[in-house]
């Protein structure tokens, strides 16, 4: 078929003529079904390298998302020969969100969240370079990051650490910095989720979410941080499970049940609003398709197609990739999906991995991780513990005054692995001379004979998770004591190493503190600034008191 490629010779592509002559090439090459399979991207995991290649050579993907293991040399050789038996060469993505979303056989580094709250734009780079330098060491090409969320919604447990805080500018100071550093060093950025998450309570994992926005203030906020990013020249937009009632209600007052379905199979968002309007002219890439803000609304070998009908370019995983590959393919030969939408998506995908170099090679560079890097990340975390209210003077510790210190915790959360780990901070203040003792979970509070408690918090952004709050049931261990408050007879700390907006539940703790990450590079910092030995952080990403005037006191 004759194809019309002079879009790919702009920005964000920017294809040379021997570029675009490989996208025609490539894509003339293929049958229909190699180029359905070019628009899917798949999940890959385990070491089993023979198996995994002979998978991705039948399925023949135009990418795949690598669940790395904690062997940086192992997973780079792991790439580097399953880059090697591919046909076409592949996108290889990953979420780098820092944090628990680092990468685990590298440098553990804040995640956004933290580093809004440092609001240093020279550090974003340096930890965004140290991340895309690791990244690109065991083959990754494509980052589905910056976060534009806004972190509006204090309930909504999905955006929380992911995102930049909750005002616009810091987000755009910060997300656009990332993106940059990102494509500078061969690594395609992708900004979302399209069209915008932060004002619904709710999770896109478990129910399509909703952006209530009037197109006025849409415009204003969302519009604005994605134009921005698009003039800087993002190549990939993330598009979500998220609807945006306004702008097709603008369009069609009586379009009813469109106006809530996800941007992810949606026309009017993507090519109307996000390509027309915007002006974006990079690969879409649609959230995770498998998630209930999809899945609850058609099935999925439907939703696949939808995906690429409506204007994503490129559908993210599948658990039965031989049959979806094959609906896309039919759904082109019936014209459910036109010629023309279908031509340009594989042209896309196509123009994103010439727009990195791959059609020349696929070169993996070195692993760069060294004692530098680590003490770039330990400076980052060390600057981000924020001192959000000591209404009693209660900091710095002392051993004098609070020699027996209560731990009351949940552990740390980690719902990818379904698992509750425990905090080291305990261990660390045992070892400055303190005698600390480890309230049980779920039974009941007592503190006598303490002289402070120390409630530890550790729930980053959790996924699958409808709603993040204190359960005093639980952390106090029945109906009686979940009623109690220690904080009116003894020194009592608050820290979250995560979720920031825990002061809503309990708004007259008297000292709280918000850390972002549950790292132990966190709980080392948050540790140095309890003992005095570093200056607390004062600057609130968000607003820690949720609105709520009592918080404050």
């Amino acid at each position: 078929m004759t194809l019309t490629l002079d879009h790919l010779t702009k920005a964000p592509f920017n294809l040379d003529r021997e570029a675009l002559a490989w996208v025609e090439r490539t894509f003339q090459a293929l049958d229909e079904t190699s180029r359905a399979a070019q628009l899917f991207n798949l999940n890959s995991k385990g070491d089993d390298r023979q198996t995994e290649i002979a998978r991705l050579r039948h399925l023949k993907p135009g990418g795949i998302t690598r669940f790395f293991g904690s062997d940086g040399k192992a997973e780079r050789e792991h790439m580097a020969a399953i880059q090697a038996e591919a046909d076409i060469p592949l996108l290889v993505s990953a979420d780098l969100e820092g944090s628990r979303m680092s990468l685990s056989f590298g440098t553990p580094v804040p995640n956004p969240l933290a580093l809004a709250a440092v609001d240093d734009v020279p550090l974003t780079e340096a930890i965004s370079d140290l991340m895309a330098r690791e990244a690109r060491s065991v083959g990754i090409n494509w980052s589905f990051t910056p976060v534009l969320d806004i972190n509006a919604a204090f309930r909504s447990p999905i955006v929380a650490t992911r995102g930049y805080g909750s005002d616009p500018a810091l987000i755009e100071r910060h997300a656009l910095a990332q993106m940059r550093v990102f494509q500078r060093l061969g690594l395609a950025a992708t900004v979302k989720h399209w069209p915008g998450e932060g004002y619904d309570e709710r999770d896109q994992h478990l129910v399509t979410t909703i952006n209530p926005l009037s197109m006025e203030d849409w415009r204003a906020t969302f519009g604005t941080l994605y134009k921005a990013a698009i003039d800087q020249g993002v190549k990939s937009v993330m598009s979500a499970h998220i609807a945006l009632p306004a702008y097709i209600l603008e369009r069609d007052p009586d379009a009813g049940e469109e106006a809530y379905l996800p941007a992810s199979i949606s026309a009017a968002l993507n090519l109307d609003l996000l390509r027309g309007e915007l002006g974006f002219n990079g690969l879409i890439v649609s959230d995770a398709s498998e998630m209930a803000g999809l899945s609850g609304v058609m099935p999925p070998c439907e939703a696949k197609i939808e995906i690429i009908a409506g204007g994503c370019d490129m559908v993210l995983f599948s658990s039965d990739p031989e049959t979806e590959i094959a609906a896309v393919r039919d759904a082109v030969h019936s014209g459910r999906i036109t010629a023309e939408r279908f031509a340009n998506a594989v042209t896309r995908v196509l123009a994103l991995k010439a727009s990195l170099g791959l059609h020349r090679s696929v070169e993996i560079p070195p692993h760069v991780g060294d004692a530098a890097a680590q003490k770039l990340a330990e400076d980052a975390f060390a600057r981000a513990p924020t001192l959000v209210k000591d209404r009693t003077g209660t900091l710095p510790l002392d051993l004098a005054k609070h020699r027996r210190i209560l731990v009351v915790s949940g552990g740390i959360v980690e719902p990818m692995q379904n698992a509750r780990l425990d905090f080291k901070l305990p261990e660390m203040l045992a070892s400055e001379g303190f005698e600390v003792t480890l309230h049980r979970y779920g039974t009941p509070l007592d503190a006598e004979g303490q002289d402070l408690v120390l409630y530890l918090f550790g729930e980053e952004t959790l996924l699958t998770r409808g709603r993040i709050f204190l359960d005093w049931l639980s952390l106090h261990g029945d109906f009686r004591a979940a009623m109690k408050r220690p904080w009116t007879r003894l020194p009592t700390v608050m820290i979250s190493f995560g979720f920031p907006y825990y002061l809503y539940d309990a708004p007259r703790v008297p000292t709280y503190i918000n850390a972002y990450s549950t790292h132990e590079a966190m709980q080392k910092a948050v540790l140095e600034a309890l003992m005095g030995r570093r200056p607390w952080n004062r600057k609130n990403p968000i607003d820690p008191f949720s609105g709520a005037p009592d918080a404050r006191f």
